[in-house]
């Protein structure tokens, strides 16, 4: 298996890690993620990643939650805020679960599809980093994204918000794979 299989399987079941824990809270609050209008939704990811920080940085934790499941957090919501994009937010609950799980692997695997890209790009820079680069690089998708809100999308150069998403959820996965390590 050479690197980039060995990333692709890596990704994947980090990934399935996430599905696991989405799947089952599905299954406890159904799809009530569905009235997060954007900005909600954004503050949910801030205070995921700045969780992580804190954590990284006072390195204990008196809640008794290690840094990783934040990670599975931020890669859960972030697939949320793809479909949020995609759909808008709703009132109420009115996606079914299967429905929802059929969407998160939709973008699931639209984030693996990007990762592949990037990582031939890149070759493999992400291995070289430190989990706390990752961190502070989600931190500053997160800042980019209120940024792009309170400018109503109108951005000059600008990717969009589903990019940010997009690298959120891949570099909480490689946070997931490094840890794990």
């Amino acid at each position: 298996m050479d690197k980039f299989e060995q990333t692709n399987a890596e990704f994947e079941q980090a990934v399935a890690e996430c599905r696991a824990l989405f799947e089952k809270k599905l299954h406890d609050y159904r799809a009530s993620w569905r009235i997060l209008r954007p900005t909600a939704l954004t503050d949910q990811l801030f205070i995921k990643a700045k969780r992580i920080r804190s954590l990284e940085v006072k390195k204990v934790s008196r809640v008794g939650e290690g840094i990783r499941p934040e990670f599975i957090a931020l890669v859960n919501y972030g697939i949320v805020g793809l479909i949020q994009l995609a759909k808008g937010y709703a009132d109420t609950v009115d996606v079914s679960n299967d429905e929802a799980m059929t969407l998160y692997d939709k973008y699931a695997h639209e984030a693996l599809e990007l990762m592949k890209r990037k990582n031939h790009d890149y070759d493999e820079a992400w291995r070289s980093m430190r989990v706390s680069s990752y961190t502070d690089l989600i931190l500053t998708k997160i800042e980019r994204i209120k940024e792009i809100e309170d400018l109503s999308g109108e951005t000059l150069v600008s990717e969009g918000i589903d990019a940010n998403y997009m690298d959120i959820i891949n570099y909480a996965v490689f946070g997931l794979i490094k840890l794990r390590a």
